[in-house]
């Protein structure tokens, strides 16, 4: 039992001789206590200004890209990836330089970043390129949904522009999905640009017609077709004398929905018409002469 006194005695000296008696001691203690939080405490001060300011800027940036975006007309998939990343991009420098005002080193940090976003980069660059075509066709706009149009080998509507994607519907209702970055690598045929089309056609009459005759059966076919334009007015010309047959060109303006309505329309007219005057349309043939019982 005396040995258990003692024991709690000498533990009690023991941590009192561990609290600081001498008040110097104490005070300079404090002091660098003092000058320890009012070195650190303005630097934390600083570092969370300039982090609520930054982020207030980007903020505001981002509104303001968004607001001439609007007014500008373009595609909301465009405002709001712009605008994410313009935000992102500026808070990542704003963190950046709130670290830097902690006093840790941000060489490295930035570094890490770098080459994280370089293998990013080459991994995906197939994705990106798609991304960056996608970006830049909703940004010019060649085309539209709803235009029919000609790229990448294949022809149809579009049903819809994607950042990363364009969806066509073809002639004979096939969906076809194809990568930006080829439709953009390729010539873009957009006929639904322009309100009219001219229609080209190409008619052959035999040699022995009556050119005069064709002329006048046209040019009544024409204006018997209420869709074509009278402005820009319609062409009627011998184009080329052919190996089995003379040919006309015949151009006519009309409007773009009615483009292949008034193709089909006048190439069925045209061979009636034909028929009923008599003017042959000739096909390609081959005359055989025999000389002293051969083929020559």
């Amino acid at each position: 039992m005396a040995n258990t006194e003692e024991t709690a005695t000498t533990e009690a000296l023991d941590v009192t001789e561990m609290i600081p008696t001498d008040l110097d001691q104490v005070g300079q203690l404090w002091a660098q206590v003092q000058d320890i939080v009012a070195v650190w405490g303005l630097k934390v001060i600083a570092a969370i200004a300039i982090f609520i300011i930054g982020r207030w800027v980007a903020m505001g940036m981002r509104r303001g890209i968004r607001r001439m975006m609007e007014k500008a007309d373009v595609d909301p998939i465009i405002i709001g990836f712009v605008g994410s990343i313009t935000y992102i991009g500026l808070l990542a420098f704003v963190i950046i330089a709130a670290l830097g005002q902690l006093g840790i080193q941000t060489t490295s940090f930035i570094a890490i970043l770098g080459a994280a976003g370089l293998a990013i980069g080459l991994a995906l660059q197939g994705s990106l390129a798609n991304f960056a075509a996608g970006f830049l066709m909703i940004i010019f706009r060649p085309f539209k949904v709803g235009d029919f149009i000609e790229g990448a080998g294949v022809a149809g509507v579009v049903e819809a522009i994607q950042i990363f994607t364009t969806t066509m519907k073809t002639g004979d209702n096939k969906i076809i999905i194809i990568p930006n970055a080829k439709l953009s690598g390729d010539n873009i045929v957009n006929y639904s640009a322009q309100t009219r089309r001219r229609v080209d056609m190409t008619v052959g009459v035999a040699y022995d017609a009556d050119l005069s005759k064709v002329r006048d059966v046209l040019k009544d076919i024409i204006s018997k077709e209420s869709r074509v334009h009278a402005d820009p007015e319609p062409l009627i010309a011998v184009a080329e004398l052919a190996d089995n047959s003379v040919n006309f060109v015949v151009r006519v303006w009309t409007d773009t929905g009615d483009y292949w309505g008034v193709k089909f329309a006048m190439t069925e007219t045209i061979k009636n018409r034909f028929d009923e005057a008599g003017i042959g349309i000739p096909f390609p043939q081959r005359d055989i002469h025999i000389v002293s019982g051969q083929l020559a």
